[in-house]
């Protein structure tokens, strides 16, 4: 299947822009340029993701590529413009973005996943879609192909794109991420948008020092030449693992893809674990060697079980990490981002993003931000304690079993037993407490909580990343009398279903390598399909994991609305090179369906490619 198909680029229509210097942008206004269309959403680690991988081709193509953002919300939070806006530095995005909070040209386009990529080319005209991540490889050939042919034509335009940057803010930090109190009253914060780590005095505002150059990078060495890129999640080790590894503080270092060491004494800074590549593999149960594995988008760190446990959220896992014996491995998850309970191997979390341990050692919280749920480990089975799965979401208190988050990014076991919740997108801290299965909000007004913390004093710190700093919890607020009971409202994401009709379905994932790569089945097969639903009844027959891309399904009559949850994956390599290097493309689909006597029959998702 060629680039061959003549698809009109849709006009952008959408609620404003950002980074525009206040300009509405036309297509017109980008023709004679390579364009594209990266729709995403903010909570997405998958989209974040996208973001990184699009820098590099920003710079390279600078004069013939506009990268357009298109913010399509998944959460009702994120429908909020300031909240976009934030969301548009704290990610150091620096291109245009379309505010699309009704998902029009979304729709327009035929996204069906977060996120989708659309390349328009000079002359006005679609001629690629893929979804997912890893497609860098394949758009810096595309790219290449496009310059080549428009250029011939004349139809290639040269110069600046529509990017106008914001003005550059003041405070002492920006977009904090996670906390840990020192002892002595002092407290270390991920200073994620700044790229370093900064150590703040007991009034939580003066700032002691700083870890890190300021500046984005990977650089291992002293506090002041060192560099990290957007890190989060800090774990104190245990003073005699410490002495033993040589680092007291292991810190999540997510853009990087690596767990990195810090000295507290002189503030030097080592890498720990991982290659510094993001993982494209196969799930299995070693120990690797930790500089030689491959992670993505470490979130947050605990010591338990004897090890730091790291909420991988860029693929829905958990993982250890030995500082001792310098080993990593997969603690718990199978990489599909759903909520599914059970022994540690065959969960599914969705990206997990904050930590805690009980006070006992025992339990270890989890809050899984996709699902908006509050989970925790106990004798190596995992436990949802409140959330109801993907699209649920809300503020609403009382009994355990109808309460709702909304993309929650921090935990904090307390001394009684019960729970503290960063409730990030309802701007709230959350108090679950296991003796009565009852959640209560203990303060809201927040600005993007993402961390909550218990000093020595037993005193509460919570991380306010979009307010940029860190603010004590008032003593009474942990009271029973100081919790209050939120009858909020209940959302569900809302993307427009699409109608199928009962009985038999055709799935196809749509794949085509890109320009210069095959298929590559040095491996085994090439291609991996894994096919679900929710509720498992919507699927009568085809479910469970194959190495096709195409099949038969079979859809009961007997429930009208679910959610096809859909992984596929595919392998390529380079043709014709000596060393070919090899790339993996998988993505995640949770397509919500209705069924009806109208509804088609086939169900076309583009992995890579275009659709006809």
């Amino acid at each position: 299947m060629g680039m061959t198909a003549r698809v009109r680029a849709p006009e952008f229509r959408g609620r404003g822009w950002l980074n525009t210097g206040g300009r509405t942008l036309t297509l017109a206004d980008v023709r004679g340029k390579i364009v594209i269309l990266d729709f995403w959403t903010f909570c997405c680690i998958n989209c974040l993701h996208v973001l990184d991988e699009l820098r590099p081709l920003e710079e390279k193509y600078g004069d013939v590529l506009v990268v357009i953002g298109v913010h399509s919300p998944k959460f009702e939070h994120e429908r909020d413009p300031d909240a976009l806006a934030a969301a548009v530095e704290r990610y150091g995005v620096h291109h245009p973005v379309l505010d699309d909070p009704e998902l029009i040209t979304w729709q327009q386009y035929a996204a069906k996943a977060w996120p989708t990529l659309s390349v328009i080319d000079p002359e006005g005209y679609v001629v690629a879609s893929m979804a997912g991540e890893g497609h860098a490889e394949g758009l810096s050939r595309l790219i290449d192909e496009l310059i080549a042919t428009h250029e011939a034509k004349g139809t290639l335009r040269r110069g600046d794109g529509p990017y106008v940057p914001p003005a550059e803010p003041t405070t002492a930090l920006r977009f904090p991420g996670k906390a840990l109190p020192l002892g002595g009253g002092t407290v270390l914060v991920s200073d994620s948008a700044r790229h370093s780590l900064v150590e703040l005095a007991a009034d939580g505002e003066t700032v002691v020092r700083r870890i890190g150059s300021g500046e984005r990078g990977r650089a291992d060495g002293s506090a002041a030449t060192a560099r990290f890129s957007e890190p989060q999640g800090l774990c104190r080790l245990p003073t005699h693992v410490a002495e033993i590894a040589g680092y007291d503080v292991v810190v999540a270092d997510t853009v990087n893809h690596l767990l990195r060491g810090v000295r507290l004494a002189t503030g030097e800074v080592t890498t720990v674990a991982g290659s510094g590549r993001q993982w494209r593999s196969t799930v299995d149960d070693r120990p690797h060697d930790a500089l030689a594995v491959d992670l993505s988008s470490p979130w947050d760190l605990a010591w338990y079980d004897d090890r730091v446990i790291v909420a991988m959220a860029g693929i829905h896992q958990l993982w250890w990490f030995d500082p001792v014996k310098r080993t990593a491995g997969v603690y718990a998850g199978t990489t599909v981002e759903a909520l599914r309970d059970g022994p540690l191997p065959d969960v599914w979390l969705a990206q997990p993003s904050g930590l805690s341990v009980s006070t006992d050692g025992r339990r270890l919280w989890v809050a899984d931000s996709e699902t908006s749920a509050l989970r925790y480990v106990e004798d190596h089975v995992l436990h949802t304690a409140v959330g109801q799965g993907l699209f649920d979401f809300g503020h609403v208190d009382g009994p355990a079993d109808q309460a709702l988050f909304q993309h929650p990014l921090g935990v904090c076991a307390l001394p009684d037993g019960s729970v503290l919740v960063a409730d990030t997108y309802n701007g709230a801290v959350r108090r679950y407490d296991p003796a009565t299965a009852l959640v209560s909000t203990v303060v809201d007004g927040l600005a993007e909580p993402s961390d909550v913390v218990r000093t020595d004093d037993g005193g509460v710190l919570v991380v306010e990343s979009a307010a940029h700093r860190v603010t004590r919890l008032a003593p009474g607020a942990l009271s029973a009398a100081g919790a209050s009971t939120v009858n909020g409202t209940r959302h569900r994401t809302e993307r427009p279903p699409t109608d199928l009709a009962a009985g038999e379905l055709t799935l196809d994932v749509i794949f085509e390598p890109p320009p210069g790569q095959k298929l590559d089945s040095s491996f085994g097969p090439p291609t991996r399909l894994e096919v679900s639903a929710s509720p498992p009844e919507l699927l009568l027959d085809g479910a469970g994991v194959g190495p096709e891309l195409s099949r038969r399904l079979v859809l009961s009559d007997q429930v009208t609305t679910g959610v096809l949850q859909v992984v596929a994956q595919a392998a390529t390599c380079d043709a014709e090179a000596e060393h070919p290097a090899c790339h993996l493309t998988r993505q995640d689909w949770g397509v919500p369906v209705r069924i009806t006597p109208n509804g088609v029959r086939r169900l076309p998702l583009v992995l890579r490619g275009l659709d006809r």
